[in-house]
């Protein structure tokens, strides 16, 4: 019995050696030795494998700033959406844009935290932060890891401090504010301004920049005060600013307090015009505001969105994506978006080392400018300053002049 076994299994082997053989004369493509089935496995694999490559995003998104920490977030989430769906290959490989989001809450002391934590996941450029202040404390963390960053701040001495690796989304406060102040003089016709600013380096940069351009036009800077961006009664500083009979008061900080502050100068009856800087110019300011915000005139960079060269069409992409209107910082955020995905396709390499000489040389078509470029501290070399003026409970456009990078 076991002999008969035996047989019948060495003869089942043999029937079978030969099936293996007749069917790999057949079908020779079908049965390969080891080395040749992972080198065939693993051929398409490779070709399309995605590699991630993680990008920063910071802003405040919780908190009473949170409506600007989501507009800025869209625009580049926008971005990254476009730029992923052109499936773009870089070093050889196919990649895809991660962006690793954080909340620093408009917060210096937790966007230090945030700016570690980005570092320590290896992101490969950085994407905010979104205010002055959280951004400034932040550069040098990002400077000394290498990493580019092109943030949405616009306070003057962040592009000032000699890093290679600090870049705008939009112009400083030296461009607004001197755009300005100028208009206020020149084209409005005040002599006598109150300005006040809510000390983060935003306000009283754009304010200190504002007074300066007016005084240089001949102005006379009446009241020079100063709030905190957590601030609800302006009373005190109204009522003493009353007194000076200014022609208008300039205000540089957020736009629920620069709402706040018209309706309790009207309260006041305090007759003076009402001018503010573009953190001012949302649906927030005129909600908050309601009949009070009537002749308030706000200054904002770039043209009115519906004239930048892709306005239009940036306006029903976003409306698409995320079924709601444009607020003010969408735009700009894109753009520094997809300035940051160029450099990376254009040096073929998403190293930081390799890609940021082509970030500083980036030259090219975009939302909000036909020549999007950086000079060599990284501010926007073309940039317009528009003034709207609040018509009917609308905003109005007043004029759009152009500012070079100082």
């Amino acid at each position: 019995m076991q002999h008969a076994l035996t047989w019948s299994k060495t003869h089942f082997l043999r029937r079978l050696a030969t099936a293996i053989a007749c069917a790999g004369a057949i079908l020779p493509n079908v049965f390969l030795s080891a080395d040749a089935y992972a080198k065939n496995v693993q051929a398409p694999a490779l070709a399309t494998a995605i590699e991630h490559v993680k990008i920063g995003v910071a802003a405040p998104l919780t908190g009473p700033e949170a409506h600007y920490g989501q507009d800025f977030q869209n625009g580049i989430v926008l971005a990254t959406q476009h730029f992923n769906a052109s499936h773009p290959r870089i070093g050889g490989r196919n990649i895809q844009i991660e962006l690793d989001i954080a909340d620093d809450q408009a917060n210096p002391r937790v966007a230090k935290i945030v700016a570690q934590k980005l570092i320590d996941d290896g992101i490969k450029g950085m994407l905010g932060h979104f205010n002055s202040g959280t951004t400034i404390p932040t550069s040098r963390d990002y400077a000394q890891a290498g990493i580019p960053q092109i943030a949405m701040a616009t306070a003057a001495s962040y592009t000032q401090q000699g890093f290679k690796t600090t870049f705008r989304m939009m112009t400083s406060d030296a461009q607004q504010g001197r755009v300005a102040g100028e208009y206020a003089v020149n084209t409005l016709g005040f002599k006598r301004i109150a300005v006040i600013d809510d000390r983060t380096a935003y306000g009283q940069g754009l304010a200190d920049e504002f007074a300066r351009a007016a005084q240089h036009a001949g102005a006379q800077i009446v009241a020079r005060q100063f709030t905190s961006d957590q601030a609800t009664n302006f009373m005190a500083i109204l009522t003493n600013i009353k007194a000076r009979q200014p022609d208008v008061i300039f205000y540089s900080g957020a736009d629920r307090q620069a709402a706040s502050m018209v309706k309790q100068m009207r309260s006041l009856g305090l007759k003076a015009a009402f001018m503010a800087g573009d953190m001012a110019k949302t649906p927030a300011f005129l909600k908050i505001a309601g009949a009070d915000a009537e002749g308030v005139i706000v200054s904002l960079a770039g043209l009115p969105l519906q004239d930048m060269p892709l306005g239009k069409s940036f306006i029903a992409q976003y409306k698409a994506a995320f079924h709601e209107d444009v607020q003010v910082y969408a735009p700009y955020s894109y753009d520094g978006a997809m300035a940051l995905f160029h450099a990376m396709q254009n040096a073929d390499s998403t190293e930081p080392a390799r890609y940021l000489p082509f970030l500083a040389k980036m030259h090219r078509a975009s939302i909000t400018s036909k020549a999007f470029a950086y000079d060599k501290n990284g501010n926007l070399k073309e940039a317009r300053i528009t003034l709207y003026k609040i018509v009917n409970g609308q905003w109005q456009t007043l004029s759009s002049v152009a500012s070079q990078a100082l």
